[in-house]
């Protein structure tokens, strides 16, 4: 089908697209598809959605993480920011949630807890990091967007298209779902130089989804939300926008002849 609306050559190849679509359904079904309706909006890397000033740098971080997970929809979750020196890799623990998986009306309690003077304290779900994260901000973004979205995809019991072979790239794509496409275009590739004590090459982003899938990504999320591509032009690393408007082209084409499409009814219903 694709080929018969293209003229150009398309921006990825069509399983790639296939995959997404899937993909995009899935996170539709399974990760609150009311919150990405009424609640999630393209994040941009500016003072806008990273306001404010702060004294410290566990004061930015903080400002960040949180604001961060706003944005997602897991403010209520059990996620906590530590440092690094502080961090010990543990199970995520199975949470239960009422009704909402996102958002501020979401009510999630946790099976994993400790007592304390005869109080249950739920078990917390740690993210590192480490404070030169902060020398790049919209790494530092997509690294803890990676991470929550991780956190998000495993408290699923359907598991995502692609299974377990994909799941890196499937993050990403979550990323993208979840408002984040412009960041993640941005650091798909990075320098990640430094020497060891100024540089945490396992705290960086690391990209999994090709710079190109991302943007296709982006360019969903914007059509699906009736984004404004003139934020994206803005915010968008400049020769990305090209395959940006391009994709966007694409998908609004096969989105409007193709409505009784499983895509179609998937992602426009």
């Amino acid at each position: 089908m694709f080929s018969t609306l293209f003229k150009t050559q398309p921006v990825i190849d069509e399983s790639s697209r296939d995959w997404i679509f899937d993909t995009f359904a899935w996170c539709i079904q399974h990760l609150d598809g009311d919150f990405f309706k009424n609640n999630s909006e393209l994040i941009l890397p500016n003072n806008n959605f990273y306001p404010g000033k702060v004294s410290s740098v566990e004061e930015m971080a903080d400002a960040i993480f949180t604001n961060t997970l706003k944005y997602t929809g897991l403010s209520n979750w059990p996620i906590k920011l530590v440092p690094a020196e502080r961090y010990i890799q543990k199970q995520i623990p199975a949470l239960s949630f009422d009704k909402n998986l996102r958002g501020e009306h979401c009510k999630v309690s946790s099976q994993a807890s400790y007592t304390i003077n005869d109080e249950e304290i739920a078990h917390t779900i740690d993210i590192a990091f480490h404070p030169s994260q902060l020398n790049q901000p919209q790494d530092l973004i997509a690294y803890l967007v990676q991470k929550q979205a991780s956190i998000l995809i495993s408290q699923q019991k359907i598991a995502p298209p692609g299974g377990k072979e994909t799941l890196a790239q499937t993050i990403d794509l979550v990323a993208c779902f979840m408002g984040f496409g412009v960041i993640f275009a941005n650091t798909a590739y990075q320098f990640k130089g430094g020497c060891g004590s100024c540089n945490n090459r396992n705290l960086n982003r690391q990209a999994a989804l090709p710079e190109l899938e991302t943007v296709y990504a982006l360019a969903l999320f914007t059509v699906l939300k009736n984004g404004d591509i003139k934020q994206v032009k803005k915010a968008l690393k400049s020769h990305l926008y090209k395959p940006f408007r391009q994709a966007h082209k694409e998908i609004s084409t096969y989105l409007q002849q193709g409505a009784d499409t499983k895509h179609g009814a998937l992602l426009l219903s």
